[in-house]
């Protein structure tokens, strides 16, 4: 092998090697983006369940955007308004499960998480559990936290306590 031909493959490995190491640094980023909006669910399940709203609403973008059944082009104004009314519900208690995550797809400053969510309500010594699908679309932040911009949800079935 002469020292053009050896010079040309120590190149074309040098340029393997260095696309190799760079998809490994993509995946390790992914990785850490997925834990890092893992990690703002579980602390919106506990400040939910604490009945801290502003904790609550600290996932939600300013710009949320949110469809639920029989509500379309709710805001973060709105979503707020409603942890603030039902915390504040004598004798209504509501706790969320951690929610289970079926996947997190992210592409850059965009992620999308398929999960569900299992509530249960309690109020006058009546209790009934049920789930919600949702998907939730979330943009890292300026701050480098991750948001949720937009989401849609439904029920598998009202839960009657709340009806």
């Amino acid at each position: 092998m002469g020292a053009g031909t050896l010079r040309l493959a120590s190149i074309a490995a040098l340029v393997a090697l260095a696309a190799v190491v760079t998809a490994a640094g993509a995946r390790a980023d992914t990785a850490a983006d997925e834990r890092a909006i893992t990690e703002r669910l579980q602390r919106w399940t506990a400040a939910f369940n604490a009945r801290d709203a502003a904790g609550a609403c600290d996932l939600f973008a300013p710009d949320l955007v949110y469809s639920l059944p029989g509500l379309v082009d709710a805001s973060y104004e709105r979503m707020c308004g409603n942890f603030r009314a039902v915390f504040a519900k004598p004798g209504l208690r509501l706790t969320y499960a951690e929610p289970d995550i079926h996947e997190i797809l992210v592409d850059g400053d965009l992620a999308v998480v398929r999960l569900t969510w299992t509530l249960t309500a309690e109020a006058n010594g009546d209790t009934d559990t049920t789930s919600d699908e949702g998907l939730d679309v979330f943009r890292r932040q300026p701050d480098g936290r991750w948001s949720i911009i937009r989401f849609m949800a439904f029920p598998t079935r009202e839960n009657r306590v709340l009806e």
